[in-house]
């Protein structure tokens, strides 16, 4: 309650007759009264002052109501006011969502993007849209049919948009099921409270078939006349507002083709099928944000032929040899000539035909061409040389539309039926030294054919028929006078063969007519005599290697060379080059024994060279490398090798450390840890202290700062850790000096 005033007042809808606010009178006033938005159930209670609801109110007949109220005296007059009074009403809950429709029917593509809408559904709420109970959530309730555990379809829960899910955009098919029911629930409270009200409505989705669909294989004919651009083929999306574009498979210098707006493709210039007879590239439909729409479509073009290319002889002169012995009906060669218009097509199909002979003796169709194949026979008889040598022919090849001349030059050859006969049978001898080089010529030999010069029945090929079992020689000839050399093909050996008994056999590379054979005639012989020379001894081996431990005793075997005379020759060793004087050797046996000890400190290999010399021919001798590889052992203490002197400077304080390093002339996998200490003298342990650093270096550190300003031995023992380990006391010196700016000793 209070006096008369301006007042707001909230009330929710619905809930019946309800008190608001008493006014209280303020003298002279008796009584109140009250106009505006009554609505017929909202009133004041005159002498009291009580303002009050008698019924319910409705937010959505009407939200707000504004009234007047005012005092007045016992003559009816106005004391206070009007003042107004404000009634808002607040919306509850109280109506369900509603559908704009009893029923939705829409239309979806089969592979259709997922996530794209094809359709949407729409619900109205009439209690306050600014409250959650406006606020209105779509799902789907049920699918019938359901062929899979996820839904081929969703909803978008805000805006009622319907689109195929992913496994919706894969498996749709009208094939297999060409309508669906859906049952959308719409929810309002944002579908978040179980007290929210629900509606629901059925969805009759026809699925069709794509529209984004691969064109047949596109034939065009090659060297069109047509004005280009020409339309060859069309593509359209499942989305309507699509953006198409082409993309290669093939990396061409130009792609040919283009596409509109509306999914045209088209050719832009004329093709050439000789230089590419197929295309295949990629049509891609995008988006206005450019992401993909559907999956790329493969075209397929095929340049059709037409015949626009004449034949082409293979050769500008095609000769042809023939025997003049070959019987009629003989092949004899073939005219080639190709096409570039499409293989295995009437285009390409190519006839022959001969067209002239020259001469025309002693007749004039002395050959015949097969018009197909373009193999070229003799006729009935045999040519003769002495008609003519060579016989000039004009061959026509054509295909359906051109036609073009290819020259022919047939050469008659004599036949072989002459055989090569020796002008002597018998070379007597040749002696030669066993040192004889590689390649030299110890005899010329000549022979004589009676058929065509510079022909294959002419030319004479010699070889060593018996005799020559290592192939030690080779025979030569030279093809403008049939002349044959001997020659020296492989080293000679008077130790193994003194002599050679060759025969040699000389023939032709063009086969013999059968009526004749080769005879004594193409054959001749003659001695090889082969003379001794001295030779040095041979070593069996170039190179000895040994390897040995470097501590082997003195007088050890270590291996054994060998080396031979050729002649027979009793065979002896020394050494040279053994500059250590390591090693010694048997001068009769070629063992080589250690002379004096080794050490791999001082060199890890060591070669020396092996002489063997005859026994009665010192003069005659070879040598041989021998090579020894010493192992190392653990045979050298470690040392102290610092690499600058050791000092601290005066006076000493107490804490400085300077760093020392241990090293060993062994290799380092014998000291591959070093460890530090001191000796017990001297009183080095009160002094200094030693700790390790790593596997080479330790600290070494004054444990005090009593020291006077002189050099101090201190003695180190170092242990190399080895196999055998080796100790070592070494009386290191480190220096106590004063010091410049530069912490070196004055």
């Amino acid at each position: 309650s209070g006096p008369l005033k301006a007042m707001d007042f909230s009330v929710q809808e619905g809930g019946g007759p309800r008190i608001l606010h008493q006014f209280t009178l303020e003298p002279p006033a008796v009584s109140f009264r009250m106009s505006g938005e009554k609505a017929g159930i909202i009133d004041i209670e005159p002498k009291t002052g009580i303002l009050y609801i008698n019924g319910s109110l409705d937010w959505e007949t009407k939200q707000v109501h504004k009234l007047q109220v005012e005092s007045l005296d016992e003559s009816g007059n106005v004391v206070n006011g009007p003042y107004a009074v404000t009634i808002n009403v607040e919306d509850i809950n109280d109506n369900p969502p509603e559908f704009d429709q009893p029923m939705y029917t829409g239309v979806v593509r089969q592979n259709s993007r997922p996530g794209k809408p094809f359709m949407s559904v729409h619900a109205t709420d009439h209690d306050d849209p600014t409250t959650p109970h406006a606020q209105l959530s779509y799902s789907i309730l049920h699918h019938f049919p359901k062929p899979y555990e996820e839904m081929l379809f969703q909803i978008d829960n805000a805006t009622g948009e319907i689109s195929p899910s992913r496994t919706g955009s894969y498996y749709l098919d009208p094939q297999k099921q060409d309508t669906f029911t859906l049952v959308v629930s719409v929810k309002d409270m944002a579908g978040k409270t179980a007290n929210a009200f629900t509606s629901s409505v059925d969805v009759i989705i026809s699925v069709m078939k794509s529209l984004w669909n691969a064109p047949p294989t596109i034939y065009i004919k090659e060297n069109s006349t047509q004005v280009h651009p020409v339309n060859i083929s069309r593509v359209q999306s499942n989305e309507p507002d699509a953006i198409y574009e082409l993309f290669e498979k093939e990396k061409l210098p130009r792609l040919p083709f283009s596409v509109k707006e509306n999914g045209v493709i088209y050719v832009t210039e004329p093709l050439d099928r000789e230089e590419k007879d197929t295309y295949t590239f990629f049509v891609v439909s995008k988006d206005n944000t450019g992401e993909l729409v559907d999956k790329p479509l493969q075209i397929h073009v095929i340049v059709e032929d037409i015949n626009d290319n004449p034949p082409v002889c293979q050769q500008d002169l095609t000769i042809i040899e023939v025997q003049e012995n070959e019987i009629g009906g003989s092949n004899i060669g073939t005219v080639l000539a190709t096409d570039m218009d499409e293989k295995n097509t009437l285009n390409s199909r190519l006839r022959f035909q001969i067209q002239s002979q020259e001469p025309g003796y002693p007749s004039n169709n002395l050959f015949y061409i097969q018009q197909d194949t373009g193999t070229l026979q003799l006729t009935s008889r045999s040519l003769s040389k002495r008609d003519s040598a060579k016989y000039f022919l004009k061959v026509l090849v054509t295909d359906s539309k051109f036609e073009t001349i290819c020259n022919v030059e047939v050469h008659v050859i004599d036949i072989n039926d002459q055989i090569p006969i020796f002008e002597k049978s018998d070379y007597d001898s040749v002696t030669v030294a066993e040192n004889i080089p590689i390649g030299t010529v110890i005899l010329e030999i000549q022979a004589t054919d009676g058929d065509e010069p510079d022909t294959g029945s002419s030319l004479i090929l010699y070889q060593v028929k018996e005799g020559d079992p290592n192939n030690t020689f080779i025979i030569e000839t030279d093809s403008e006078t049939n002349r044959g050399f001997v020659k020296i093909n492989k080293a000679l050996d008077f130790e193994t063969i003194p002599v050679y008994n060759l025969v040699i056999n000389a023939t032709n590379p063009e086969p013999l007519v059968s009526s004749v054979q080769y005879n004594s005639s193409s054959l001749t012989t003659f001695k090889v005599f082969v003379t001794n020379v001295e030779e040095p001894p041979v070593f069996l081996n170039p190179v000895y290697r040994e390897e040995v431990s470097e501590d082997i005793p003195v007088n050890t075997l270590v291996m054994t060379v060998e080396a031979y005379d050729p002649e027979g020759d009793t065979v002896r060793y020394s050494l040279e080059g053994d500059v250590r004087q390591w090693l010694r050797i048997d001068s009769a046996t070629g063992q080589v024994y250690t002379a004096s000890p080794l050490d791999r400190e001082k060199e890890e290999t060591y070669s020396v060279e092996v002489v063997a010399s005859e026994l009665n021919n010192a003069a005659q001798k070879s040598k041989a490398f021998l090579v020894l590889h010493l192992r190392d052992v653990n045979d050298n203490p470690p040392q102290i090798a610092t690499d600058y002197p050791t000092f601290f400077c005066y006076p000493v304080s107490g804490g400085e450390r300077t760093l020392i390093r241990a090293a060993d002339a062994d290799e380092q996998f014998f000291y591959s840890k070093f460890t530090f200490s001191l000796a017990n003298e001297m009183n080095a342990r009160n002094n200094w202290e030693i700790s390790k650093f790593n596997a080479t270096h330790a600290y070494l550190s004054p444990k005090h700062g009593n020291f006077e300003e002189k050099t101090y031995e201190v003695p180190i023992i170092l242990n190399d850790n080895g196999k055998p380990p080796l100790e070592n006391k070494v009386n290191h010196k480190v220096s106590i000096c004063k010091c410049s700016s530069e912490n070196s000793c004055f």
